[in-house]
């Protein structure tokens, strides 16, 4: 409870900086955390050398690396910054980039499931695509702090996400695709054997969550990715061309390709630009464990 009140006395004393100030805090904060965490640098290191097969120079290690510290930083930030922000100034510096793709399956009157992942500022993400184009259902894993976990559900439901706990999570987004509703799913966190399929995701076999494909096979809905990129003017999130499931009497090999297609779609945006995603996440822990114990 202290933690949480001297928390919210830096984020009162944080706020009345100008918004400019405040990144500038953050990043500065951020390039000093990736000097003395000395824990997530090796597992960032480690992530970058099995991904890419140690092909990557020491230069591109560092800057990804840091790149991915600054990136937290400002999505740290963000939570933040979507408990004081209206639903017109949320999006102020965010473009949405081939939204008539969302359009046009809004109009062919099915579910949509948005896939996206823990890149770029993903919290600025879901707020903007709640308040401009569709409130989504989505889950989330608690807190274990109930004061942090209250404020980070704040955060994120102002705009109209509706978010349930991982736990029994399936039943309501099973409701919601029924209904045609939204969801989204992120896809690119470490899965556990029994909830994951095998695919291919930078040249090795990893668990991925079959959630999306599943979903939109049983309630003929359609997958859309997208992901939140920086630009000169602020963000653009991009909306992908369509993944459809198919319909054969293959159920498992219809999931199975919709599932790869999302892991394919996914590695050639991190390849772009690798420095707007998640390294310090263990992703490959599950299939991979040795190339955690150095």
């Amino acid at each position: 409870m202290i933690g949480f009140y001297l928390f919210r006395g830096f984020a009162w004393c944080l706020f009345r900086l100008s918004r400019s100030w405040r990144r500038r805090l953050f990043l500065v904060a951020a390039d000093l955390l990736c000097r003395v965490d000395a824990k997530h640098r090796r597992v960032i290191r480690q992530n970058l050398a099995f991904a890419f097969d140690k092909t990557l120079s020491e230069e591109s290690v560092i800057a990804i690396t840091k790149g991915c510290y600054r990136n937290l930083a400002l999505n740290m930030l963000q939570v933040m910054e979507n408990t004081h922000a209206t639903d017109t100034t949320i999006a102020a510096d965010v473009k949405l980039v081939n939204k008539e793709i969302f359009d046009r399956a809004r109009q062919s009157q099915r579910g949509i499931i948005f896939v996206t992942a823990h890149y770029g500022n993903w919290e600025l993400e879901g707020a903007v695509v709640s308040a401009r184009v569709s409130a989504a259902s989505s889950v989330y894993k608690a807190l274990k702090n109930s004061y942090f976990d209250r404020y980070l559900l704040h955060s994120r439901e102002r705009f109209g996400m509706r978010l349930f706990e991982k736990r029994g999570a399936i039943r309501h987004l099973n409701k919601a695709v029924k209904a045609k509703e939204t969801i989204s799913l992120m896809i690119d966190q470490n899965v556990k054997a029994k909830d994951g399929i095998v695919v291919t995701f930078f040249g090795k076999e990893i668990r991925q969550t079959p959630a999306p494909a599943f979903l939109a096979r049983k309630y003929d809905a359609v997958i859309i990715p997208l992901l939140i990129h920086p630009d000169d003017a602020g963000y653009a999130i991009t909306f992908y061309d369509p993944i459809e499931v198919a319909h054969s009497d293959d159920a498992q090999s219809d999931i199975l390709q919709a599932t790869q297609a999302q892991a394919s779609w996914l590695e050639a945006q991190i390849r772009r630009a690798p420095e707007h995603w998640f390294w310090c996440h263990r992703r490959w822990k599950a299939e991979y464990p040795q190339i955690y114990t150095t």
